[in-house]
């Protein structure tokens, strides 16, 4: 089904699992869309009354342009989403799961905006700390590649097959499980009619994301959300692993969060270990009696 933002964008929405269960709402990171991630989601369905959605100018959405391609729209999208699904569905303990971008918006939406969940887990946002801070620079070196990297990556291929091929070969990769490279290759690109396919998320749109994490000034210590949050984050001792570990474990360390580290993962860990991702993620959710 569709429900609108407050700009009036539409968003599709999936629903998924147990109707009796906490209320999980899942999206993505940045360039990805949550179809991506159903080996992490799919176990899930059994206990939980699952909600997907895509972020805007992602996956299954239809492409709405760059004005409102911002995090402060994205964490604006998430609270009337969060309304709209409740409104049509009922009224249930609800716990948001979201990776990266989402996770950011997330966070700015919880911290600045309004504390709506039962619970919250974050899974390895892209956190920069102020300048100054030790992990500020290689997060902005890090942020910055990004930036570039996408703004010039391939966007049109012969196949979703295609682009899964690319990444079997690929270090970044590497270490996915199987399934997820290839539901991660049709869920983020879109038929063009010709034949070919493209990106969901238009690279451009991609790197102004990454530039934007530079600037968000979002560092709030765990009392500052209103309720109970998890960080779940890439291993910070990986070898080859993005900065994004390290710092994630620097704002557990120094905002005092429920926050445990995923052993051998990078970024995305959730398609990297989803065994292990979802035991991090119920653990929490347990101690909350929401699992």
């Amino acid at each position: 089904f569709e429900v609108a933002s407050d700009d009036g964008v539409p968003f599709k929405v999936r629903r998924a699992g147990n109707s009796d269960g906490v209320r999980l709402f899942m999206s993505h990171g940045n360039g990805f869309a949550v179809d991506g991630y159903r080996v992490f989601w799919q176990p899930l369905l059994s206990e939980f009354d699952v909600i997907l959605f895509d972020m805007r100018n992602h996956g299954r959405n239809d492409p709405v342009g760059a004005d409102r391609h911002t995090y402060f729209q994205m964490a604006r999208d998430l609270g009337a989403l969060f309304r709209e699904i409740n409104a049509r569905l009922g009224k249930r303990k609800c716990v948001g799961v979201f990776h990266s971008m989402s996770a950011r918006a997330a966070m700015k939406h919880a911290v600045q905006m309004e504390w709506v969940w039962d619970a919250l887990v974050l899974f390895d946002p892209p956190n920069v700390p102020p300048p100054g801070h030790a992990h500020y620079e290689s997060m902005r070196s890090f942020e910055l590649r990004l930036s570039q990297w996408a703004a010039n990556r391939d966007h049109v291929f012969a196949s979703p097959g295609d682009l899964c091929e690319f990444w079997e070969g690929n270090r970044a990769q590497k270490n996915w499980h199987p399934q997820a490279r290839e539901d991660m290759a049709k869920a983020i690109l879109r038929s063009q009619g010709n034949g070919s396919y493209a990106l969901s998320c238009r690279r451009e749109l991609e790197a102004s994301i990454y530039l934007a994490a530079l600037t968000m000034d979002l560092w709030p210590p765990a009392t500052a959300y209103g309720g109970p949050v998890k960080l779940i984050g890439a291993d910070p001792d990986a070898k080859e692993s993005p900065p994004i570990g390290a710092a994630n474990r620097a704002l557990a360390d120094e905002g005092g969060y429920d926050y445990e580290a995923i052993s051998d993962t990078g970024h995305l860990l959730q398609i990297e270990q989803p065994e292990a991702c979802r035991a991090a993620m119920l653990s929490f959710l347990r101690k909350l009696d929401l699992a």
